[in-house]
């Protein structure tokens, strides 16, 4: 096999709680990258659709992931990457880390997987760097494993796959503003208090007990951040409003997607999340601020070659 088509899933990071190690997959939101082999040992990007970025390979994440794995790959030769973007970047549902997972990936199924998963996160993390100048994980993760993950550690990198409760729906929303994940980081303080941290311990151990227990009202309860949330949502016209209002639309939990400016809720089942939907929208509709909403299951597989 020379040349592979794959889908990336866009990605919801942080999870409320979780910030820089819980992250899951969207079913029904992703990019699309064709990869192919070639003789030179360089990685080429040959082609990008739907957004402009940098055909550069030390500019672009796909780039500069795929020089990673080449480091350390034993193939004498490269890569060429076309790239069809449907994830906006800027947008909080893991655009960087699909270009950077989505590249790995690939270039690892050509070479018949000499590396493992955590391996592939590794590289992908590269191109996260480039993006945000931190190398996190907490996005490229899920994209390749599926699912839900949790990093449990980063020195040295530990990812833990948690199981998806088979009704469990995210609705996210990106209203048309964007938020840079390296900007977003700035306004983080670096020190929280110990209320503060117990607090957040307890919604991560919550979470992933009600995740691994199909408990979604644990799930709900455990949808809370005391220490990200605040700070970054004063960056997103409409959240608090968002907020309140899928609560009573019926959703288990709301919070940033990643860096924002998305947001996300998680519902048991799909009549709920569309629910959702159409009380997010109408928020937005009120403020005259243009938007894009989507409805997704959680993407157990992660990224997958497609035809």
């Amino acid at each position: 096999m020379n040349k592979l088509k794959v889908f990336c899933p866009a990605t919801i990071a942080n999870v409320s709680c979780g910030f820089d190690v819980l992250g899951l997959a969207l079913e029904s939101v992703g990019d699309e990258m064709v990869v192919k082999k070639i003789d030179e040992p360089t990685i080429r990007i040959s082609k990008i659709t739907g957004q402009t970025l940098p055909l550069d390979t030390h500019k672009n994440v796909a780039g500069v992931a795929g020089l990673a794995f080449l480091e350390k790959s034993d193939y004498a030769g490269g890569f060429e990457i076309e790239i069809h973007k449907k994830i906006k970047p800027g947008s909080g549902i893991g655009s960087s880390a699909a270009s950077s997972s989505a590249a790995v990936w690939a270039m690892n199924q050509l070479l018949n997987q000499p590396f493992t998963k955590t391996e592939l996160v590794q590289f992908a993390m590269q191109g996260e760097k480039l993006a945000s100048d931190v190398a996190h994980a907490d996005n490229v993760a899920p994209a390749i494993y599926g699912g839900f993950t949790l990093v449990r550690s980063y020195q040295p990198l530990d990812i833990v796959p948690i199981p998806t409760p088979e009704q469990l729906y995210a609705t996210v929303i990106h209203p048309q503003i964007e938020i840079k994940t390296a900007d977003s980081r700035k306004i983080l303080k670096t020190n929280i208090t110990l209320a503060n941290g117990i607090k957040q311990w307890g919604n991560v151990g919550g979470l992933i007990a009600g995740l691994f227990t199909s408990d979604y009202e644990l799930i709900g309860r455990s949808l809370e951040d005391h220490i990200i949330e605040p700070i970054r949502s004063i960056l997103i016209p409409g959240f608090d409003d968002v907020k309140k209002t899928v609560i009573k639309s019926g959703a288990l939990g709301c919070g940033i997607s990643g860096s924002g400016p998305s947001i996300f809720a998680l519902s048991k089942g799909e009549k709920i999340a569309q629910i959702v939907a159409k009380s997010m929208a109408t928020v937005y509709q009120t403020i005259g601020l243009d938007f894009d909403v989507h409805v997704s299951k959680i993407c157990s597989t992660g990224i997958k070659s497609i035809s």
